[in-house]
């Protein structure tokens, strides 16, 4: 069997599988991966108005924890009562390899689970569009390799697909449904943080702009030619997408086996509302949920790919990536873990665990809210803060699943702000 892995670090040919050789699957769609989700303002206006009691400015956690019926936990009772975890996600495409596209919707859903520490699935249901613009053949060819991406990516940690829905559209979609039931002692809520944790990110962000730069390059827009032509070298773009591409499909599995063992008190996946949306929705979940005092989460440090840095700068700032605001796909884990010792820990042992991929790294900390310096979305990226190459790009394209890990090599810059 391929792995998401392999596919990612070498050129997708269509032909390999009959297609045309001039095949974009990010062709039958205008929105890719996470950003083609409803935008978060726009989506706590809508959850408000369907429900005016809504505490201000949530819009909700990773996955719906519901207390089964009592009745229904009594063979549980040795480990506490039984809870049903369950989360929904799909979207667009974001690559044009299908059956890569179907790794990274798989790895996608079910890292709402892992944020909650919890590291088995129970049953994993399958969202799935093939799109009505493609001719019928290739629609079929392209359809099967998606799904064929989603099961073989859920069986590498045993999880089978045991059902779903599949409909026909324009835009080809896939995601699915995510279940299992636990104990609460299995569960880490994201409402535990506290004023002094320390935050560590999983993975690199600029995954959003690393693959529209791949789709310029291949369609080159009026964006494209005016900013990005000339400035930044093919294989620079390239080395950015391959490496992007293997971080979305990469699961978020071992960054949850490790938050249970170091004591985690919190956590969020970094999607398509981007780290900056994602860690507002943390903070406010602890006033909300519980009732404590309102806290910050306070961002000093933001790990990008380089490729995506030099391209930011270039487009002057428009995907707000230095504010951390842009949209992520299949993204890591914001992990609040009780001190800074435990967040070291925590990333070497990570490093040991997934020793082909970039570093994690500690990116702020937990503080108490200060209204005279921080926003109502309780979010605060510090005017100082830096900005990480967490490795060289290139060092992960081509190479081979065995490769020893490289080396990380960190540069630290001043970030531009409004």
């Amino acid at each position: 069997m391929t792995t998401a892995q392999e596919r990612s670090w070498s050129n997708f040919d269509p032909t390999s599988i009959g297609l045309p050789k001039d095949f974009l699957l990010t062709d039958y769609t205008r929105l890719k991966g996470c950003s083609c989700k409803i935008p978060q303002a726009s989506l706590l206006r809508l959850l408000c108005a369907l429900n005016p009691d809504r505490p201000a400015g949530d819009v909700g956690m990773d996955c719906s924890i519901v207390p089964l019926r009592p009745h229904l936990t009594a063979a549980g009772t040795e480990g506490g009562r039984l809870f049903q975890v369950s989360t929904c996600d799909f979207f667009a495409p974001s690559v044009d390899d299908p059956y890569l596209q179907g790794c990274i919707g798989a790895a996608n859903v079910l890292s709402d689970l892992y944020a909650l520490g919890v590291i088995h699935c129970d049953s994993l249901l399958m969202i799935l569009a093939s799109s009505t613009d493609m001719e019928q053949e290739e629609a079929f060819t392209v359809t099967l390799q998606i799904m064929k991406g989603f099961c073989d990516t859920a069986m590498t940690v045993g999880v089978n697909v045991t059902g779903g829905q599949s409909i026909q559209n324009p835009w080809p979609l896939i995601g699915g449904t995510a279940m299992t039931v636990c104990t609460d002692g299995e569960i880490i809520r994201p409402e535990g943080l506290v004023v002094g944790d320390v935050l560590v990110l999983t993975k690199p962000l600029g995954a959003q702009l690393a693959v529209n730069l791949h789709q310029w390059r291949k369609r080159p827009t009026p964006l494209y030619k005016q900013h990005i032509e000339g400035y930044m070298s093919e294989r620079d773009i390239d080395d950015l997408f391959h490496c992007a591409s293997s971080q979305m499909a990469r699961l978020n599995r071992n960054g949850a086996i490790l938050m249970l063992k170091y004591g985690a008190h919190g956590c969020t996946d970094v999607t398509g509302f981007g780290l900056y949306g994602h860690a507002s929705n943390l903070a406010l979940a602890q006033q909300a949920v519980t009732g404590k005092e309102k806290m910050t989460i306070v961002v000093s440090t933001l790990p990008i790919y380089e490729g995506a840095v030099h391209a930011e700068r270039l487009l002057n700032n428009k995907y707000k990536l230095f504010q951390g605001r842009a949209a992520e796909t299949s993204g890591g884990l914001l992990v609040a873990l009780p001190n800074e010792n435990a967040a070291r820990e925590y990333i070497e042992e990570l490093q040991l665990m997934d020793p082909d991929h970039p570093t994690a790294n500690i990116v702020g900390h937990v503080a108490a809210f200060d209204r005279s310096v921080d926003n109502d979305d309780q979010v605060r990226l510090v005017q100082s803060a830096k900005l990480i190459v967490p490795v060289p790009v290139s060092a992960f394209v081509n190479a081979p699943a065995h490769a020893p890990a490289a080396k990380a090599k960190t540069h630290h810059h001043r970030l531009p702000h409004p």
